[in-house]
């Protein structure tokens, strides 16, 4: 599959970090957007996150993967500047 944008669209992960290389449409096809851990069946995982939430959660799981929390907020800074945040 080709993919427009190198990472998701909502958490900023690359796709070959997804084990399922992108979330899931309504209609059961991947998504050229977003990842699995993002959106399934069509809708966000988390609907009601804003991007800060979001920014806050991939710190913690990259803290809990051994990235110092300095290097976290580096490595997603760039979140809110992601589609999902931009419409």
């Amino acid at each position: 599959m080709s993919k427009q944008h190198q990472c998701c669209q909502s958490c900023g992960l690359p796709w070959d970090k997804d084990p399922k290389a992108g979330g899931t449409n309504e209609d059961g096809s991947q998504s050229d957007l977003y990842c699995s851990y993002c959106f399934s069946m069509g809708a966000f995982v988390q609907p009601d996150w804003t991007a800060k939430d979001m920014q806050e959660y991939a710190i913690k799981v990259l803290a809990k993967k051994g990235v110092p929390e300095m290097l976290g907020k580096m490595l997603t800074q760039g979140i809110s500047k992601l589609e999902r945040w931009n419409k």
